[in-house]
């Protein structure tokens, strides 16, 4: 497990997966002979996605930001189909840690997406339930609304598994929510109607979790939107804010997907400063 304190919060990085997703949908228009010289490819034209939360150590809280892709949640055709080679082992992780899935106290869902919502729930004698049973999960008012009633097409990644059981436990909200003292949630939209991104503004150090406006560093372009969003041009907009806010206030960038690093901090001129790389892989593609 990879480790970093920015100012008074403590971010560990938790196994909850990987999923292998087509390259082309995940940078869009882009060609992929550009967007291949900045992200690893393989031989099905899949790139590796992590599927990780972050636990984040702050003010006596143990938060969550996004949940994993669970355990047992797809069928073997949503497998191959999404690449998955491994699934969470949040609660071994924080096991490790000394604690458990009843010590974390929120959980701060930056969209409800199947790959950031499966480790919601959890199977238990045979009923799906909360996995994280004392947390309080906070979503934005417009994802979790169509969370609970998904159109056409985004009933493919808003499944009522990873909404009912957890129902009671949910807060929302609408233009943002502080969690603790400079921690909060802000709706962006663009990935999703719903799409929100964590911002943390300590007293030295700062930290911006994009989640899927930026799902890895190879999308720091502005321009670079996955074919997945469903308002592209309000991801390039937002990400184009928030990307001239971090590097003018020299932020760090964390990652929920991304293979190859875990953090990276860029200058006033959007060149990397420092990083914190993810561990290699322990299977094989």
């Amino acid at each position: 497990m990879e480790s970093m304190k920015i100012d008074r919060a403590k971010l560990t990085w938790l196994n909850g997966g990987v999923t292998h997703l087509d390259g082309g949908a995940m940078f869009g228009v882009v060609p992929r002979a550009l967007w291949s010289k900045k992200y690893p490819v393989n031989e099905k034209n899949q790139i590796e996605l992590r599927t990780d939360p972050i636990l984040l150590q702050i003010d006596g809280l143990n938060i969550l930001i996004d949940s994993g892709i669970g355990n047992e949640k797809v069928t073997d055709k949503q497998r191959r189909n999404f690449g998955i080679k491994e699934e969470s082992n949040v609660a071994s992780d924080l096991s490790d840690l000394n604690l458990s899935l009843e010590d974390i106290n929120i959980v701060c869902m930056t969209h409800l997406h199947f790959d950031h919502a499966c480790g919601l729930t959890a199977w238990k004698n045979g009923e799906l339930a909360p996995t994280f049973p004392n947390a309080k999960i906070f979503v934005q008012s417009v994802e979790w609304n169509e969370m609970k009633h998904p159109n056409i097409r985004s009933a493919n990644t808003y499944w009522e598994d990873n909404w009912k059981p957890i129902e009671t436990n949910v807060h929302t909200y609408d233009n943002e929510v502080e969690i603790t003292k400079g921690l909060k949630m802000v709706h962006t939209s663009g990935h999703s109607d719903g799409h929100a991104i964590i911002l943390f503004e300590g007293e030295e150090e700062s930290f911006i979790h994009m989640a899927d406006i930026m799902p890895t560093h190879a999308h720091q372009n502005p321009l670079w939107a996955l074919a997945f969003d469903d308002y592209p041009v309000t991801s390039v907009h937002e990400k184009q804010k928030w990307m001239a806010y971090g590097y003018e206030n020299s932020a760090w960038y964390t990652f929920y997907h991304d293979a190859i690093y875990r953090a990276i901090k860029y200058n006033a001129e959007g060149q990397v400063v420092d990083r914190i790389n993810k561990a290699p892989s322990v299977y094989n593609k």
